[in-house]
């Protein structure tokens, strides 16, 4: 069983935790969590991936363990500020990227700013594209009153609803680890977490509006893609993932039988498939 290690990094007034698997020497893959988990989400992925990749996964700002001063500013500009600062001190000069959920938009920015460093791209219904968007998000059309959005966003942050999240559409709920929505729940409860998360869910609206810019990032420099999709999610559909191959042609696309969090089942056959998809660019 492969050895995982817990660690943080001070960049100005912001720690932020990680865990790190695999040879020092190795390749990367940098994996970037969503919403409103942290990369414990990724401890069963790493163990299957650490002896040929070194694997990467923060917690972003707002979730887990990472710590962030008395007025920091959450936005997924923001977040992507912060990825850059942990990549140059990890001295991440070339990486694979691995997005899901929150992750897309905050690794795509980072992407979209340091185009020589992603050798690839895995997108864990981590979308892009306005046709991902399913009928569990919100009308971002519509969303003009911040206090009246952040009181919705406030009810979605209750137990019952992050485990809807895992459970919605998965073939047997009976199989998702209850501790997994337990745990977000319970660093929801540190102080100032849950404005974070409606700061950032109000935020969310603006990243349909730079999708053209990380789909000219696909365009203009062809990177490797792998989707791999639950296609049970009401958040991020199936489109999300075939669109994908409009930029990059070669794109492999993969539909499970299972919802939003798609590890939580099929973390055997995906790890498979990423395992595959790396050795083919190295």
């Amino acid at each position: 069983m492969a050895t995982i290690r817990h660690r943080s990094v001070r960049l100005g007034d912001v720690e932020v935790f990680y865990r790190e698997a695999g040879d020092p020497d190795a390749p990367v893959l940098l994996l970037l969590h969503g919403f409103p988990t942290s990369s414990h989400q990724f401890v069963r992925l790493m163990r299957r991936l650490a002896g040929r990749w070194r694997l990467i996964a923060p917690d972003l700002p707002g979730f887990g363990r990472t710590v962030t001063p008395d007025g920091f500013t959450f936005t997924f500009d923001r977040l992507a500020e912060v990825l850059g600062e942990f990549t140059e001190a990890l001295e991440l000069r070339r990486y694979a990227l691995y997005v899901f959920d929150f992750g897309a938009p905050a690794g795509l920015r980072l992407a979209v700013s340091r185009p020589s460093e992603v050798t690839a791209l895995i997108t864990q219904n981590g979308n892009a594209y306005v046709e991902g968007l399913g009928p569990a998000m919100p009308d971002f059309a519509n969303l003009t009153d911040e206090a009246e959005a952040k009181r919705g966003f406030a009810e979605i942050l209750g137990l019952e609803q992050i485990k809807w999240q895992y459970t919605e559409g998965a073939r047997d709920p009976e199989t998702i680890d209850p501790s997994n929505y337990l745990l977000d729940r319970y660093f929801l409860d540190s102080p100032g977490r849950e404005v974070a998360m409606q700061d950032l869910l109000w935020d969310y609206r603006n990243n349909p509006p730079v999708y053209p810019k990380f789909q000219a990032w696909l365009r203009e420099t062809q990177p490797p893609v792998l989707a791999v999709w639950g296609r049970n999610d009401q958040f991020f559909v199936p489109a999300g993932a075939e669109a994908f191959r409009k930029d990059v042609p070669s794109a492999e696309v993969h539909f499970f039988d299972t919802g939003h969090f798609a590890l939580e089942e099929d973390v055997e056959p995906i790890s498979e498939l990423i395992d595959r998809f790396l050795a083919a660019q190295h």
